[in-house]
């Protein structure tokens, strides 16, 4: 047996500004985003306030997303999701 593949992508830990601004950059609802995921949209919601923060699978797939979509943040810490710094069309995330 072969080895396991490294993930091409790494899953962040989110806080609540980085996933409002990702969701902001790729011009969506919280109902058209948690549509996108398979959640809930008071999912989305709960995130985006800081009540509870995307682990596993979700935060995988939002780290998926905003690399594809070409959205940059700055790491609030320890691989943290915070701040977005701008994208590919020089606007800031808000």
């Amino acid at each position: 047996m072969g080895r396991a593949k490294k993930p091409r992508y790494q899953a962040r830990s989110w806080e609540a500004g980085g996933v409002r601004a990702l969701r902001r950059h790729l011009g969506l609802t919280q109902d058209e985003l948690s549509r996108e995921l398979g959640t809930r949209q008071q999912t989305i919601s709960e995130w985006e306030t800081g009540q509870y923060r995307p682990r596993g699978a979700s935060a995988r797939l939002l780290s998926i997303i905003a690399e594809e979509a070409g959205f940059e943040y700055e790491a609030g810490g320890r691989g943290t999701a915070g701040a977005a710094i701008g994208n590919r069309q020089g606007e800031t995330g808000e």
